[in-house]
């Protein structure tokens, strides 16, 4: 089941959206600013972000260039809502990194629309990262090549490094080596410093540019 985050500080619209989502199969934790929302982003990172723009504390355009400058927050497909439907403001929103821009009022439906179309998308890059890292195995069984140089990593770092670079997500990763998501991006931070990567991408062109190849999987 995917998450959502959802970001508005009407608590109405939030609890309606909520269990519309919550009917179509999603699981969705609200906030009611920006601050609140990072910490949850923190807590336990979704598969998506839902905001509004015009919030206390922090707005929504101040939370998504937070996210976009995190390595955890820079691939997360983030829609945001608001009331605010003036060229400029939709302008902004995707220069600051937004994916898509819904003005309200707004029928659920197309809010769902375009949550399944950033859903899908981020299954096609995920899709792909996993293609190119078989066709990286595929050339390195048929090459002579040295084997890669020891990575400068810790044991538990190195056993991440070895499932981020096969497309898993900080959940799935916790799932698989039975430690939280927060464990899994602490590590994934240390292994992006260690390494000078800026993020995830970065990480999975290193270790296809380098040779490294995932351990075969013995479950």
């Amino acid at each position: 089941m995917k998450r959502i985050l959802l970001v508005d500080d009407d608590i109405t619209l939030r609890t309606a959206l909520t269990r519309h989502l919550e009917d179509r199969g999603y699981i969705v934790r609200g906030a009611a600013s920006g601050v609140e929302a990072l910490t949850l982003f923190e807590e336990e990172p979704p598969d998506l972000v839902v905001s509004d723009v015009v919030m206390p504390e922090m707005d929504g355009f101040e939370f998504c260039g937070r996210l976009r400058s995190s390595r955890i927050g820079q691939l997360v497909p983030f829609i945001f809502l608001s009331s605010r439907g003036e060229v400029d403001d939709r302008v902004q929103g995707h220069n600051i990194g937004g994916d898509d821009y819904l003005v309200k009022p707004f029928h659920p439906r197309e809010l769902v629309a375009k949550i399944e179309a950033q859903l899908e998308r981020s299954r096609r890059i995920h899709t792909e990262i996993v293609r190119l890292i078989q066709q990286a195995n595929v050339h390195a069984d048929s090459s002579d090549a040295n084997p890669p140089q020891p990575l400068p990593l810790t044991p538990a770092e190195e056993k991440v490094f070895w499932e981020v670079i096969q497309g898993y997500t900080n959940k799935q990763i916790g799932d698989r080596l039975f430690i939280s998501p927060r464990t899994v991006q602490t590590h994934l931070s240390n292994i992006l410093s260690k390494l000078s990567l800026e993020n995830r991408s970065q990480l999975i062109r290193f270790a296809f540019e380098h040779g490294y190849r995932p351990p075969h999987d013995e479950e």
